[in-house]
């Protein structure tokens, strides 16, 4: 049925590398660094202490332990794809390859909301933490422009999150050399402050801190990983990028599961330290780590760790809109979304009109719309994606085990199951509200999806062509 048209692997690699492809022009350290910039971000300065104190305690330890084991299943499985098919798009275009055009849609729709959705609420978190920064300094921004549309609460746009997402729009329009040049020094210094705060805080440990170290119980020990698994996600936008990678057979899986290790030895390092110099009943505040060197009488380097802490907020953001300018490129190059949005510029083949697109989704969003409600519907549509390509690395071992493999899932029948219980088990647990908002937003891309995307793929017109 032409409605499950599969995108032969040969074709998709020829639309990467020829001139409707993007330029190639990252390395393993880049993506790195990509990676390390989409996961660290508030989940490791706000969300420790927060799932310390009322999940796990000092064992957030091991919830960051199970939570990253977890993740790597979904990893494995990206790693190989992205190995195997460098192209844009990431689960959308591995989908299309596997399932066919009516599931890549829908997954790549669900891709959209995801990114749409945390490029707001990313935005809209920085915005809020700037500003208490900027209060600090004694600077205070008129209440009508420091939030969202809120008339109750006298707000009606956020400013700050507007001016980030043009500010991080123009650095993509750069060029993705430029970028993520940008990209890996605030990641670095990122990575110093975290590091900054290690060395500091070790000397203000206290063992008797740690004691009892489950208070919560396994069971507390189990939220907290359900929890924590939701720091490590933006790590699949990395394979976004894998028709931007000089050599992406070598890299891409280097990539991704390096900067996976990276945030999770962080993250764990980050737990010890911060559960250590603080009771773990104190740290339920929004910025645990900034508090934790207060409390030790370390002004100056909570100082840094603010600065740290907006530098995190600001990678995560960019990588989020970066991945969301990729998809939005990949899908309307196949024509399930008008081939304009795909137009690249001659010099630096970004595009343009991608990276547009994105701008004024995000700024809409996150300027306009108070999101609290809406930031589970990130979690969903991420989770999906893991389960749809962990199951997609066991079909394709079965129906192409031909096919050259530079990075092969170990255990091929046992990880991606695994990839999918955790996964899965995850969105069974997310609230129904979100369930029903999801489900309502896959109904609204399948009438698009057969108004405009069936008639218009590129793939069915040289089909149709083909066989005239």
């Amino acid at each position: 049925m032409s409605l499950f048209r599969k995108k032969p692997m040969d074709y998709t690699i020829r639309q990467a590398s020829g001139k409707n492809g993007l330029q190639k022009a990252m390395g393993a350290f880049d993506l790195t660094m990509l990676g390390v910039g989409a996961v660290i971000g508030t989940g490791i300065f706000v969300m420790t202490g927060i799932v310390a104190a009322n999940a796990a305690g000092p064992a957030i330890i091991l919830s960051f332990v199970l939570s990253g084991i977890a993740c790597a299943f979904a990893a494995l499985c990206y790693a190989e794809f992205a190995s195997m098919i460098p192209a844009s798009g990431s689960a959308y275009t591995y989908s299309y390859t596997v399932f066919g055009e009516l599931f890549a849609w829908i997954l790549g729709w669900d891709l959209i909301l995801e990114y749409g959705l945390a490029c707001s609420v990313v935005a809209s978190g920085w915005s809020a933490y700037f500003q208490e920064l900027m209060k600090g300094f004694g600077l205070h921004l008129p209440t009508a422009i420091s939030a969202a549309f809120n008339p109750g609460n006298g707000t009606y746009v956020d400013v700050m999150a507007t001016v980030i997402v043009l500010l991080l729009s123009a650095i993509l329009l750069s060029g993705v050399k430029e970028s993520s040049r940008i990209n890996d020094i605030m990641v670095l210094i990122k990575i110093g402050v975290i590091l900054l705060f290690i060395v500091v805080g070790v000397f203000y440990v206290r063992p008797s801190n740690w004691s009892p170290f489950m208070p919560y119980g396994f069971g507390g020990v189990i939220k907290g990983a359900a929890t924590a698994f939701l720091a490590y996600i933006g790590f699949d936008a990395v394979s976004s990028a894998s028709e931007e990678v000089r050599r992406p057979q070598r890299d891409m899986p280097i990539g991704i599961l390096t900067s996976l290790g990276i945030c999770m030895v962080l993250y764990i390092a980050v737990s010890v330290v911060l559960t250590g110099m603080v009771p773990y009943k104190n740290l339920n505040v929004g910025d645990p780590v900034a508090f934790a060197l207060r409390f030790v009488h370390q002004n100056w380097v909570a100082g840094f760790v603010s600065l740290g802490a907006i530098l995190g907020i600001t990678t995560v953001l960019f990588v989020m809109m970066y991945g969301q300018t990729r998809l939005f490129f990949a899908i309307s190059r196949d024509g399930l979304l008008p081939t304009s949005i795909a137009k690249l510029t001659k010099k630096s083949k970004t595009p343009i009109y991608s990276i547009i697109l994105t701008w004024i989704m995000a700024t809409v969003f996150s300027a306009l719309i108070p999101l609290d409600e809406l930031a589970q519907l990130t979690n969903i549509g991420t989770l999906f994606a893991f389960i749809v390509v962990s199951i997609g690395v066991v079909v394709l071992r079965v129906k192409r085990p031909d096919i050259k493999r530079n990075f092969k899932v170990p255990f091929v029948y046992v990880i991606p199951f695994l990839a999918v219980l955790t996964c899965g088990f995850l969105m069974i647990n997310l609230e129904a509200q979100t369930w029903i908002r999801f489900l309502i937003w896959f109904g609204i891309g399948l009438v698009i999806y057969l108004v405009y995307g069936y008639r218009h793929s590129v793939l069915g017109l040289s089909n149709n062509q083909q066989n005239e």
